[in-house]
């Protein structure tokens, strides 16, 4: 793991890559690429001070979430709110349904 860049590496990579997009001819396009390079610099910059501050504080930057926690759904509505909203959602998938089709334009599961 050693081998691998790290984010100061990414970030003189940045640089570099800030110097030579000042030469494109095209101004708009110039002015594009050192917009989306600098945006890029500045998040990496954010992400090396608050991986530093976390691990000030003793904290593990990088944890892992588990599974199950991701994989929590919002519960589907009550049909009385869909009735109100003019919406229903998916069974399956929680996903707002359209009221001219009958299933589901994410997930294919049948409306019930």
């Amino acid at each position: 793991m050693a081998d691998e860049p790290n984010v100061d590496e990414f970030m003189r990579h940045l640089q570099v890559c800030i110097e030579e997009a000042r030469t494109i001819p095209d101004g708009e396009e110039r002015e594009n690429r050192l917009w989306q390079l600098e945006s890029a610099l500045q998040e990496a910059i954010i992400y090396k001070n608050r991986v530093a501050e976390l691990q000030r504080h003793g904290i593990d930057p990088i944890l892992l979430v588990e599974k199950e926690a991701l994989e929590q759904k919002t519960p589907a509505p009550f049909k009385v709110e869909a009735l109100m909203t003019g919406h229903s959602h998916c069974s399956s998938c929680n996903t707002v349904l359209e009221n001219d089709l009958d299933f589901c334009p994410a997930c294919g599961q049948e409306k019930k």
